[in-house]
């Protein structure tokens, strides 16, 4: 089957399963059952669109019935894929995006155009994204800031649920906690080595939990670095026995999105032992830090030094 074959073979709309085979969960206080594993539009920008839909469209054949994107995604190209891809089955499908405007008119506006991309009346989730430093905390809640936009949504209906997401400093997470009582979700990265290095898993997983929001993994395998002593496997295992409700993952290819539904088909949680033994093994090959996790807040550079979001 040579290229324009396989892209044909797979442009057909999804037919979802009577009954998917990957896993679900109760997605904290939101009550929705979401497979514990999604399909996220972040690296669609490495494809072709005719790839991103293909990729949608056979994740949603599989069972899998959560998506995650963003207004910024390839320019909103990604949420355009969604949008084309997920149309004949969005009744089935658990829909989100994010912003990362901090003020209500900003925000506002890139939803409408998010709803327009999407195709929808209506998004499951809508997120504040990528929230860095305490300052974008400030502007957030400060009057005229992007939680009134927020608020409004929920109220009219244009968002089912809201939350926040970000990946740069666990102590930015917990300030966002601090300011507000209503979030229903958050999102978050882990994988093995995070424990070594501004944790997320220690610092904000056990608050979220005590909260019962919808808690979203992301970045499993470090964005690919693990992979040098890790499996794909074993990333997925190790955050989904952790206290999650589904992971994101960016897969650009039929091959990633299948392999990634076979493991978490077979998914079996890890022991504390095993959890232990994969710390020990990034450990052992110095697999922490800045220089993997280089989308978080870097203490060996100047306290005011700013890092480009690249998205994620």
């Amino acid at each position: 089957m040579n290229r324009r074959q396989w892209l044909a073979a797979s442009a057909a709309a999804p037919a979802l399963p009577s009954r998917s085979p990957i896993p679900t969960r109760v997605f904290g206080k939101t009550g929705q059952q979401l497979t514990v594993i999604g399909q996220a539009g972040g690296r669609f920008g490495m494809v072709s669109f005719e790839e991103a839909l293909a990729v949608t469209r056979r994740a949603a054949a599989l069972g899998v019935n959560y998506f995650d994107c963003a207004h910024s995604y390839w320019g909103g190209r990604s949420e355009e894929v969604f949008g084309e891809a997920l149309a004949p089955v969005r009744k089935n499908v658990f829909l989100t995006t994010k912003t990362e405007r901090r003020d209500k008119a900003g925000a506002r506006r890139e939803l409408e155009l998010s709803l327009k991309r999407f195709r929808t009346d209506y998004i499951d989730l809508w997120q504040i994204h990528a929230v860095s430093e305490l300052a974008d905390v400030e502007r957030i809640f400060a009057p005229g800031g992007a939680i009134e936009a927020f608020e409004e949504a929920k109220k009219q209906g244009l968002c089912r649920f809201i939350g926040f997401t970000g990946h740069r400093d666990p102590q930015v997470h917990l300030a966002m906690l601090r300011r507000y009582d209503h979030y229903d979700t958050i999102l978050m990265p882990l994988h093995p080595a995070d424990p070594a290095y501004l944790s997320f898993e220690k610092d904000v997983l056990p608050e979220a939990v005590k909260r019962n929001l919808g808690i979203q993994a992301m970045k499993s395998t470090a964005n690919a670095k693990l992979l040098q002593r890790f499996s794909v496997r074993e990333c997925i295992q190790y955050v989904l026995s952790l206290p999650v409700h589904c992971l994101a993952l960016g897969c650009t290819t039929l091959g990633q999105i299948e392999d990634d539904v076979r493991i978490a088909s077979s998914f079996s949680p890890l022991t504390d032992s095993q959890l232990a033994a994969l710390h020990a093994r990034a450990a052992r090959f110095q697999l922490s830090g800045p220089g993997l996790e280089d989308w978080k807040r870097n203490n060996t550079l100047a306290a005011n030094r700013q890092m480009k979001y690249i998205g994620g």
